[in-house]
């Protein structure tokens, strides 16, 4: 442990990590304000696209926490930055929440669902049979297949529900193609994250609650690894990967002592 606490940046992961939907998790004030006390370079890193950073700031002060908003960045950030500089000025239909809207807009990335250049779907409260068939025939008509994110699920206050890739599903067994996920353990987001840290790989750490995003971004980008039992993983669940974290932790309140 005392590894990780002289680490002198923290890239975390917020679902299951920092919150359940509108719960704060035990012990989440302490460790943040552990961090500012002791001056670490800190990154809320997030799969989930739903929301712009400044939301997510915004959210957190509702809960108790002043954090800046520079600090967040999203799956739906790292989408809109791929796409523009895969294709600049290129068209989307997108099936999700505004945070991914938001995102692609910024980039003038425009909405097109007659003869979009790709087909983005991130999470959707309102996801439906009518979106999911028109962006079947829409990737069958040539658009390329994004997805913000690979999680299949995802925690909230009432349980486990499903995340972007048990939602874009449907659309690759129907089409045949299989689609490109943007964020973690994507190292184009890892990469993004760090610089924006700014702090060196071997000097940071990676909190996460899952094993197939967080934890193998984390190794595969050279960050130390802790992984939370706060979200979706059980402590039995790791047996079941080829890879393990460094730590294992009931949550991020065990790390400032």
């Amino acid at each position: 442990m005392e590894t990780l606490r002289k680490k002198e940046g923290f890239i975390i992961d917020m679902d299951g990590v920092i919150y359940h939907g509108n719960r704060l998790l035990p012990g989440v004030k302490e460790f943040v304000q552990w961090l500012m006390d002791n001056k670490k370079h800190f990154l809320f890193l997030t799969n989930s696209g739903q929301y712009t950073p400044r939301e997510l700031q915004k959210k957190l002060e509702r809960m108790g926490l002043d954090i800046d908003e520079k600090r967040f960045y999203t799956s739906a950030l790292a989408t809109a930055y791929f796409l523009d500089s895969q294709a600049p000025g290129c068209s989307a239909y997108v099936i999700g929440e505004h945070g991914v809207l938001n995102a692609l807009y910024n980039k003038g990335i425009t909405y097109n669902d007659v003869d979009p250049d790709y087909v983005v779907v991130g999470e959707a409260s309102s996801y439906n049979l009518e979106q999911m068939t028109k962006a079947i025939r829409l990737v069958n008509a040539g658009a390329k297949l994004i997805g913000t994110n690979s999680d299949l699920t995802g925690p909230t206050e009432t349980g486990i529900a499903p995340a972007c890739r048990a939602l874009i599903s449907p659309i690759e067994l129907a089409t045949g193609k299989n689609a490109y996920f943007v964020g973690k353990p994507n190292p184009l987001m890892m990469r993004t994250g760090l610089r924006l840290l700014d702090v060196h790989s071997e000097n940071a750490a990676m909190i996460g609650d899952r094993m197939d995003t967080d934890i193998i971004a984390g190794i595969e980008t050279g960050l130390d690894t802790a992984l939370v039992l706060s979200g979706v993983t059980a402590r039995e669940d790791v047996a079941n990967y080829p890879y393990r974290p460094r730590l294992i932790l009931n949550g991020v309140g065990d790390i400032p002592g």
